[in-house]
């Protein structure tokens, strides 16, 4: 809601579009760079915020971590001019070009900063953050990727995104650990086609975007928060759903770009990253579930007096599409029939 009432958020939000716009239109490497650059000046105005130490020091973190990721992707484009004619040196240009990209979008194994800056931000700052600053990496990393080096990659993403939400009392830690799971099957999903890639992506921004936008009303940063706080019956249901949407659960809709995924990993015979992935998925549902039924069980009397209500209007809004994602899977059936 800031954002809307601020002029020069306002700029900068445009800027950060526009910037993506030039990314994945550019006809050359060079031209993707500087799309990245302008990107990168416009979300740290967004993300800096001199009243709060935590955003400040992110702001910082941000800046450093990428500053170091463009330039390992200008000086990966300059060696690639200047080697184009030399096939042997194919494969090491496509991992160093594939590194700084996978740096840029906070994935494993360059993933150290993105949990550390996804807390000090705010819930609108980490959506932004966990969707649109993945568009251009990713779009770029179709371009020009070794295979092999993906697989690897994918199967540190999907195991280090399940194994390190389980420790954490964060939700935003907990949220990013989370984006670093789900980053290892859009990888997959663009090596397979751009438009399940999209698919993918469009579901996972619509899934977090409730999930986030619930938080943002309820002011929770803190999973005891879920227990402490005596919510509605109502609210505490939304948010059962939708983690289980978002980990991948079947029969809500966040199962349905995965069982594409999935699909396509059976008929190319990749049984051991169908493993990996599936077990890690398996992971992350147990965490969503160790927390919400944890918050189901928690009702204290001492706090009756406190309910936190939030309006009807929105209360309906989030209970339909809490609906649309229950009955998603149900319908999309019908697709593969």
């Amino acid at each position: 809601m800031y954002f809307l009432f601020n002029s020069n958020k306002m700029f900068f939000l445009f800027i950060l579009v526009f910037s993506t716009m030039i990314s994945i239109s550019a006809n050359s490497w060079f031209g993707c760079w500087i799309g990245l650059e302008i990107n990168l000046l416009s979300f740290i105005p967004l993300i800096s915020n001199s009243n709060n130490l935590l955003s400040s020091e992110a702001s910082l973190k941000y800046f450093l971590t990428q500053s170091i990721a463009s330039m390992n992707f200008l000086f990966s484009i300059l060696i690639k001019m200047i080697l184009m004619k030399n096939f042997e040196m194919n494969n090491l240009i496509s991992i160093m070009i594939n590194s700084s990209l996978l740096m840029k979008m906070g994935s494993a194994p360059f993933h150290f900063w993105f949990p550390n800056i996804s807390e000090g931000l705010s819930w609108f700052n980490n959506f932004i953050l966990m969707t649109w600053q993945k568009i251009t990496p990713m779009i770029l990393l179709s371009y020009y990727f070794n295979m092999n080096f993906l697989y690897f990659i994918i199967m540190l993403n999907v195991t280090i995104g399940a194994l390190g939400g389980l420790k954490q009392t964060s939700l935003r830690k907990m949220m990013a650990f989370s984006s670093i799971n789900n980053l290892g099957w859009m990888i997959f999903s663009i090596m397979i086609s751009e438009n399940l890639w999209m698919f993918y992506f469009f579901m996972y921004s619509f899934l977090i975007s409730i999930m986030f936008f619930l938080f943002y009303i309820l002011n929770m940063f803190f999973i005891n928060q879920l227990f402490i706080n005596n919510m509605n019956f109502m609210i505490k249901l939304n948010l059962l759903i939708n983690f289980l949407s978002l980990g991948g659960l079947p029969p809500f809709i966040g199962f349905l770009p995965k069982w594409i995924i999935i699909n396509f990993l059976m008929i190319n015979k990749l049984y051991f990253l169908t493993l990996i992935m599936v077990m890690s998925s398996l992971i992350t549902i147990y965490f969503y579930i160790r927390i919400i039924y944890s918050s189901f069980l928690f009702n204290y009397i001492k706090m009756k007096w406190f309910k936190i209500f939030l309006k009807n209007k929105f209360m309906n809004l989030i209970s339909l599409i809490s609906l649309i994602s229950t009955m998603g899977m149900i319908f999309s059936t019908f697709l593969f029939m």
